[in-house]
């Protein structure tokens, strides 16, 4: 069964509305902080940014176009922007804790089986990424990994925006169907 459609709240926000703008704080609170958290890894950090992502919201709603993006994609764009600003306001690099806490022998039942499955995993993955072209490699390392915009590799590599996203669109396609052949038993150089 499909969730009815939700009307979108940026417009009432756009006009100043204040219980559309704590049903938007309650709709998108949790898409905004699992963002926050997870770019920036303090909680104080996540809170500060949190806060002003809220405030870009209120002050850009009415731009919002539902022709253009869903409500929850214009959301998720502006917290992106706003904590990719952060972050190089205080010149930090994205945070990699995550990762390294499932090296951690302490967040698994089986110490060895936990590092024996990120060693793995780590290994399907750079077997993927090999396979992709160098364009694809290039615009995907300088957008996850640098956390920069699409504007910001069009004009350091000295390529058109179009073509940046379609490096990184066609690069994460690609990732994506040869990590499924590998987790479905499928030999990854069968995928095109």
């Amino acid at each position: 069964m499909e969730a009815a459609p939700v009307d979108p709240i940026l417009p009432q926000v756009a006009t100043g509305d204040s219980r559309a703008v704590q049903t938007c704080i309650d709709r998108y609170g949790g898409l905004v902080w699992s963002l926050a958290s997870r770019q920036l890894g303090n909680t104080t950090e996540a809170e500060d940014a949190v806060q002003e992502i809220f405030i870009q919201l209120w002050e850009v709603a009415g731009r919002f176009d539902p022709a253009v993006a869903s409500e929850s994609t214009f959301v998720a764009m502006i917290a992106r922007r706003r904590l990719i600003d952060r972050r190089r306001k205080l010149g930090r690099a994205p945070d990699t804790r995550s990762i390294e806490l499932a090296d951690d022998p302490s967040c698994a039942t089986d110490p060895g089986l936990a590092h024996i499955e990120t060693r793995e995993q780590a290994a399907k993955i750079e077997s993927a990424l090999a396979q992709l072209s160098d364009d694809q490699k290039q615009a995907l390392k300088l957008s996850i990994h640098s956390g920069w915009s699409h504007s910001e590799i069009a004009e350091h590599l000295g390529i058109p925006l179009g073509t940046v996203k379609t490096n990184i669109r066609r690069g994460l396609i690609k990732v994506r169907e040869l990590l499924g052949a590998v987790t479905d038993g499928t030999a990854a150089g069968a995928v095109s």
